[in-house]
């Protein structure tokens, strides 16, 4: 049994606050309470400074921190020699539901944003399938996977929320940290773990486990209560929040990534001048290149922190003990998705969403959606 009603993931709202609200916040902390239309591109000037007001993704990680931050504000001034520039605010700490977010560059409340797939997938289930939960053990494999559906989600986007998708990246490995020993995942049966999403959800389940669907933000205070004993999240970004002070191991196969886009509102991208818009193509394309790289790098280096070897730089060192996967490990997470994560996506998706899968990832995956769910 999942023990909410109501799905508290990554970035989750604050109760009972209506979007809008939400998204006035995060025009405030932009600087652009007063003046909102500052979030669209200004065309007045030919010679004028383009200013870009950005929503990114979660606060509290290495991907914000010392990527999309950066980027936006520092590199990209830089890139264009002061022509474009931009403020950035994460997403949570605006107060925004990620599981909104597709809906608020629609409207163009934030005109570019990151969306996180795993949460905009409750909105649009079909944004989910690249990357539901143990589909992609290692980056080699969510690579194929993503190259194979990019294109139809670059139509999706476009074609059912007004968004132009101009990056795709990802958040380092999410895997399996819990405060008592394990030697595999067959020993996570009947432990409260802490997940962010309905497939994650579903993968639990399927382990025998009880998935507690929790906040990012709150995965620290919960095992520290003993609300729960494990928590799935990334090697290096649970790491920063103090994961290898609170567990004692943790497993290296990757439930899932966190696959993220982002997008412009096509209006608020249309108003850019041309000149602009294909500097950001280029440049977003070598950011998303680059970036695929160091997260690769950088679930390395996270596991490397939590056990406390020499390699971890830009994490603490603990002590925990890092549980590699197994090939029962293997067998089993894949026998998962077919029994059980992959239908269970079906039937919330609706029969398009089978037909689409089977003509995009069934090649590459080698699984077919289940023709009973059609």
């Amino acid at each position: 049994m999942r023990t909410a009603s109501h799905p508290a993931v990554d970035g989750s709202p604050r109760r009972g606050r209506p979007a809008w609200r939400r998204a006035v916040a995060a025009l405030a902390v932009l600087g652009a309470l007063a003046l909102p239309a500052l979030l669209w591109p200004s065309r007045v000037h030919a010679e004028a400074t383009v200013r870009l007001r950005v929503v990114g993704g979660l606060a509290q990680t290495s991907l914000y921190a010392r990527h999309e931050r950066p980027f936006w504000t520092q590199e990209l001034p830089r890139l264009s020699g002061g022509r474009v520039a931009a403020d950035i605010v994460a997403f949570d700490e605006a107060g925004l539901s990620g599981q909104e977010m597709l809906r608020l560059i629609q409207t163009g409340a934030v005109p570019f944003a990151t969306a996180l797939l795993p949460l905009v997938a409750v909105q649009d289930p079909e944004l989910g399938a690249p990357d539901l939960a143990g589909l992609n053990p290692d980056m080699a494999t969510l690579r194929r996977h993503v190259e194979a559906y990019r294109p139809h989600l670059e139509r999706r986007l476009r074609e059912r929320w007004g968004i132009e998708m101009l990056a795709v990246y990802t958040y380092p490995a999410q895997v399996t940290f819990c405060n008592k020993p394990f030697r595999g995942l067959a020993d996570l049966a009947g432990r409260r773990i802490r997940t962010s999403n309905l497939a994650q959800s579903d993968l639990v389940e399927a382990l025998g486990a009880i998935p507690v669907q929790t906040a990012f933000g709150d995965i620290v205070p919960k095992l520290r209560r003993g609300d729960i004993e494990c928590a799935i999240t990334g090697t290096m970004s649970g790491n920063l929040i103090g994961l290898h002070e609170v567990t004692t191991h943790v497993h290296t196969m990757a439930a899932n990534w966190g696959l993220s886009v982002f997008g412009a509102n096509v209006a608020a991208w249309q108003a850019l001048p041309e000149d602009t818009r294909a500097l950001l193509r280029r440049e977003l394309a070598r950011f998303e290149q680059a970036l695929w790289t160091d997260v690769d790098r950088e679930t390395a280096e996270g596991l490397a922190c939590n056990r406390g070897a020499a390699e971890c730089v830009h994490g603490r060192r603990g002590r925990m003990t890092v549980v590699p996967e197994t090939p029962a490990d293997a067998r089993r997470w894949r026998e998962i998705v077919v029994t059980t994560v992959l239908p269970r996506w079906v039937q919330r998706c609706g029969a398009p969403c089978a037909t689409m899968w089977n003509a995009t990832l069934a090649p590459v995956t080698g699984i077919e959606a289940p023709e009973s769910h059609r």
